[in-house]
């Protein structure tokens, strides 16, 4: 008797596995069914949507600006079908999947199909919006004295001029951008508000955050730290700022400062107040040049990007610049409007890090994964090459100046590249501080809170009796939403994986004078540990694999601020 009721018991054991491994493979046949449809859809419309952006930037033309929303609106409409979602919530509640990598294309696929319970009406006109702000930035232009001003003209006034009534004139004259745009971002934050709330979430900051893989509390945690971490020493470089911008443009005091003495629209780059004038080393030279030279001797060619490319300035072209990847299987392009000089040098440096890492990711991941494990990794990679700019070791190497003249500029050019650190990180702060208050309270005032934070972060005063909206003259609150934060976080990991190769790939203990120049073991290692796995591991699992921690600012802080 007793040996029956075990061989029930195991009989009854065998039929529950054998139907626990049946509704396994079914739940893993419907999702990787799912996949395929979905692909079938996706990447054609991807790499159509991808080319209609960008001939869009190029020409500037309504029409490219019409075709690329109306593929926009698909890609949206694709991510909004509710029946989708639901089938996706039964195979995740199911918890039937665990082989790894469907579970993380779950993840990812549940994350982008969350939409679907929005509004189609709202997430349509949130589309359209976007790109009619898109469309003012790109096609507006300052005017001072009768003279039509690109960007690059502005910040080359701001940065060169000592007359400081046309600086005055030429900083009030770009932010008039601001009127142009300011009611239509305030009705697209509400907009966005909306979506979010009727998701679940407090508003859109919050859900963008928690969609993009990042928990808002640890974010605000780690803004609240590098608050801590940067303020003091900030406070002392800038009063050495202030005490130099006082004898260069002969002032009485520094009360007479304002925001238009900083060299930049918003303070956000360090202004150049040490004895060394890194554009002299960039004049006259090809910056597509040296960008290809130095990728390919690291093992990271960039000539076919380049072909691809648009690097120079024309008549309604986006002024700004940026990577995109058209088709993740090798298109990948760069748009920029060189001038001779290092800030472009490092745009350029920073956008072909974008570049290589696209390039980079194994084609053989599914498409939903070919994707830098998050924003802000690629954000590393592209700092970590751009800081090389002002760097003295890069500039001998790849310029040719002599090691006396290399050792000449060498502190300066570190305390050029740590107040450049210090400035970038508190504008940070006032970006990430300003769109979280913008999208918990839209209705508040805004001009005023947007210069309550920058005297609060940036130590920068505000003009007296000015009543403008500033905040929206900064294009990345309109049409790159929430994503600020992540430049910060791409500063930490960078000197993360700066630290960690010049220790365990170049055996050194100088941390002053690498460029990584020609040696291909250096991009081996990107390659193979931060750019090939693109999106298949968590963000955080990526980095601990690669460099043995997990995210951490301890080596930002080493190299910038202790």
């Amino acid at each position: 008797m007793k040996n029956l009721k075990f061989l029930s018991a195991v009989a009854f054991l065998f039929v529950v596995m054998t139907a626990c491994t049946s509704r396994q493979e079914t739940m893993k046949k419907e999702l990787t069914d799912f996949i395929r449809k979905h692909d079938s859809i996706l990447i054609p419309l991807y790499q159509q949507t991808a080319v209609a952006s960008w001939e869009a930037a190029i020409s500037g033309k309504p029409e490219d600006f019409q075709k690329a929303e109306a593929l926009n609106l698909k890609m949206m409409a694709l991510y909004a079908d509710k029946d989708k979602l639901k089938k996706l919530e039964e195979i995740k509640v199911s918890g039937l999947i665990t082989d790894s990598l469907l579970i993380r294309q779950l993840d990812v696929l549940y994350r982008s199909f969350l939409m679907a319970k929005a509004d189609t009406v709202k997430l349509n006109a949130m589309i359209r919006l976007g790109t009619t702000i898109e469309q003012k930035y790109g096609n507006f232009r300052t005017e001072v004295r009768g003279k039509k001003l690109s960007d690059n003209d502005v910040e080359e006034i701001l940065r060169t001029s000592k007359d400081v009534k046309y600086q005055q004139e030429v900083w009030e004259a770009q932010k008039k951008i601001g009127t142009v745009v300011a009611d239509d971002i305030r009705k697209l934050v509400k907009l966005r508000n909306e979506v979010a709330t009727a998701l679940g979430f407090k508003n859109y900051h919050e859900m963008s955050l928690t969609l993009g893989d990042q928990d808002p509390k640890e974010i605000s945690d780690l803004f609240t730290e590098l608050d801590t971490l940067t303020k003091k020493d900030f406070e002392k470089v800038k009063t050495d700022i202030d005490d130099y911008f006082v004898k260069y443009y002969n002032l009485k005091s520094r009360d007479e400062l304002m925001p238009w003495s900083y060299q930049n629209r918003f303070f956000q780059e360090a202004p150049r107040i040490y004895d060394v004038d890194l554009d002299r080393y960039y004049k006259d030279k090809n910056l597509e040049q040296l960008a290809s030279s130095y990728y390919g001797g690291i093992g990271l060619p960039i000539d076919k990007i380049i072909k691809n490319s648009d690097l120079y300035e024309k008549p309604g072209k986006n002024q700004h610049a940026f990577c995109i990847d058209i088709d993740h299987a090798g298109d990948v392009r760069v748009l920029c409007n060189i001038k001779s000089n290092a800030t472009w040098m490092n745009t350029m440096l920073h956008e072909f890090g974008h570049a290589v890492y696209d390039l980079g990711i194994d084609t053989k991941l599914p498409f939903i994964l070919h994707d830098p494990a998050h924003t802000f990794t690629t954000e590393a990679i592209a700092m970590l090459f751009g800081r090389f700019s002002s760097n003295p070791q890069w500039i001998k190497d790849m310029t040719g100046i002599s090691e006396e003249e290399k050792m000449k500029i060498a502190d300066n050019c570190f305390k050029s590249l740590r107040l450049e650190q210090l400035v970038f990180s508190r504008w940070a702060q006032v970006m990430y501080r300003f769109e979280k208050g913008m999208y918990e309270n839209p209705d508040q005032d805004l001009n005023k809170f947007w210069w309550d934070l920058v005297e609060k972060y940036q130590l920068m005063k505000r003009p007296e009796g000015r009543n403008e909206p500033d905040w929206a003259t900064k294009i990345h609150i309109a049409t790159y939403p929430c994503y600020y934060h992540n430049y910060l976080l791409g500063e930490l990991l960078a000197s993360q994986l700066y630290y960690y190769i010049v220790t365990n790939i170049l055996h050194s203990d100088d941390f002053r004078f690498q460029s990584f120049a020609g040696n291909q073991q250096v991009g081996a290692f990107l390659k193979e540990k931060l750019f090939m796995p693109g999106s298949k591991w968590y963000w955080n699992e990526m980095i601990e694999k690669a460099t043995g921690e997990k995210l951490t600012a301890k080596y930002y802080a080493r190299q910038f601020v202790e």
